[in-house]
């Protein structure tokens, strides 16, 4: 699929013609992510794909969300954020409010840095 990037397939390790965008995206696959929404949750998996309208697809995922219920000043050892296993999600670009990849500081500029 063209419009997907995703793990190279076997027949197609070399890169070809890919634009370095596509390939700085192929270097994020199956790192930890951190993928924050609009609505205040995040979710923590491993990246799997992306497509042309910026859907994440985040692999082994799981939700993190705070919690109604405000901590008491004598609990405070209590963990504000609830948390479940998702599995594979797709998370919509519309949602999305920040995205992190878990990489070296070197690694993370190189990213960033995004040649016209």
């Amino acid at each position: 699929m063209p419009d997907v990037i995703s793990a190279p397939d076997a027949e197609n390790t070399g890169g070809g013609g890919s634009s370095p965008h596509v390939e700085k995206l192929r270097k994020m696959l199956f790192r930890r992510m951190l993928v924050g929404v609009n609505d205040g949750r995040y979710f923590l998996g491993l990246f799997h794909c992306v497509d042309k309208q910026g859907n994440i697809l985040l692999q082994d995922a799981v939700e993190y969300r705070t919690s109604a219920r405000r901590r008491s000043p004598s609990s405070p050892s209590s963990s504000p954020a609830e948390q479940r296993g998702l599995g594979l999600i797709l998370i919509p670009a519309a949602c999305r409010s920040s995205c992190h990849v878990d990489c070296a500081v070197e690694e993370s500029m190189s990213l960033l840095s995004l040649d016209r």
